[in-house]
């Protein structure tokens, strides 16, 4: 990396890695990522290969550990940055801090503390900052200032499509500050939403999102296989452009990477039935389909919160797409992607259920950028374009299971977690289907 030029960022709880890519794009080096589940910190090795990546809980990483497995020494780390579950809710007799449910919430206040850092940004969910969930907020801002940070007032909810995300996304974040540093800032809307009456440039909607893709339903190998396709695409919009990364805009001041642009990734179809089709056909676009409740994308509009879908924790696999808004169909992977903010060359977990799940985890990339971009106007950082490429890593890294992505990071295989199986072919002895639909 372009060493002691670019300031320093750790992500924590990190998925695949949408606020490390945001940070990236406006200037920051993230040396260092934390993420407990195998399969997303692979990859975030893929698409960030000069990042430390730790595969553990938090719980069970030190500040210390952080520095040596980053290689830092002992420079300055400008900003930790993540979003940890937490539950927010009080147990009788007990502060919503101190409830072990919230115990990541801590470990994240600990790390910050422990690594130094000179910035904090926590992101979480809306719903953090009503009912009995606001005492919990109260509490972690009281839990900062106690341990040297001052919270950049007043905490605000962020919505992506203000941010140039074709999404309705809404999420808070807390920015904090050393004291005696200067205090971060909100960023200001740089985008309106489709039929606001504003000055600012209106939100990019779903055609200027996917209008140039590729229909994947043209390609049979889809069915079974990713990265098997290379073809044509179509005339990109001007935020179309910026995802394929056709001039030096598209990279804003992150790394530029070597990618093959030609490639149709994170496109395996889904096996709709008839009676599916037809009733994704007949639902009007900007609504819901009332069987699978599944929202269908309007041309002219931006979809709605794109969803991470549950777990085999919760009885069943679920990973709601939208229906396109052209084809009778759900999106694939990298039309989600392109929803999100994630440039193409960002790849996934090849199978439409860890893909869509790493996609509806993350932070959309441009939103943690303007986030970002004030961090670093607050630390007085002009960024620059770094002159390094990246070579992007291994793609069997995107083809790992559960089971293969542990033994790959050596770790035991999480508790709690297994894989859905399509029964399909097999490639490298590692399940590559996930048929969801």
């Amino acid at each position: 990396m372009d060493q002691n030029s670019r300031p320093i960022g750790i992500d924590l709880f990190a998925g695949a890695g949408g606020m490390s890519l945001g940070f990236e794009q406006a200037g920051f080096d993230v040396v260092a990522a934390v993420e407990i589940d195998p399969i997303h910190s692979a990859v975030h090795k893929f698409n960030f290969p000069d990042c430390a990546v730790i595969p553990r809980s938090v719980s069970e990483v030190s500040g210390a550990d952080i520095r040596r497995a980053s290689g830092i020494g002992r420079r300055r780390v400008d900003v930790v940055f993540g979003g940890p579950p937490c539950q927010g809710f009080s147990l009788i007799g007990q502060r919503a801090f101190d409830d072990p449910r919230n115990a990541l919430v801590r470990e994240f206040v600990r790390l910050v503390c422990e690594l130094d850092a000179s910035y904090f940004v926590f992101e979480n969910v809306k719903g953090l900052t009503v009912g009995k969930h606001r005492a919990f907020l109260e509490e972690l801002i009281d839990a900062f200032e106690i341990s040297g940070y001052k919270v950049t007032k007043d905490w605000q909810v962020l919505n992506a499509c203000d941010y140039g995300v074709p999404q309705d996304r809404q999420r808070l974040f807390l920015l904090g500050a050393k004291r005696g540093i200067a205090q971060p800032a909100y960023p200001a809307p740089t985008t309106a939403k489709p039929g606001v009456t504003s000055a600012l440039p209106k939100v990019p909607t779903c055609s200027d999102a996917l209008g140039d893709l590729p229909d994947a339903e043209r390609f049979k190998q889809l069915i079974d296989f990713d990265e098997v396709v290379t073809t044509r695409w179509g005339k990109p919009s001007a935020y179309a452009k910026l995802m394929r990364c056709l001039d030096k805009d598209g990279w804003h001041f992150g790394y530029r990477r070597i990618w093959n642009p030609d490639l149709l990734t994170s496109s395996m179809r889904s096996d709709h039935t008839v009676i599916s089709r037809q009733r994704f056909a007949d639902t009007p676009p900007g609504t819901v389909e009332p069987v699978s409740r599944f929202f269908k994308l309007h041309p002219h509009g931006i979809a709605n919160t794109l969803r991470a879908g549950t777990d085999s924790a919760r009885g069943a696999f679920t990973s709601p797409r939208p229906i396109h808004y052209r084809w009778n169909r759900c999106i694939t992977v990298r039309e989600m992607a392109r929803l999100h903010g994630f440039p193409d060359w960002f790849r996934f977990n090849e199978t439409k259920w860890h893909g869509a799940r790493q996609v509806g985890n993350a932070v959309p990339p441009p939103l943690a950028r303007a986030v970002a971009q004030q961090i670093a106007l607050a630390l007085g950082v002009s960024a620059s374009r770094p002159k390094r490429v990246i070579r992007l890593g291994d793609a069997s890294l995107l083809r790992l299971d559960m089971s293969a992505a542990s033994n790959y990071w050596g770790i035991p295989r999480p508790i709690g977690h297994r894989d859905r199986k399509s029964g399909a072919k097999k490639r490298r002895q590692l399940d590559l289907t996930d048929q969801l639909f």
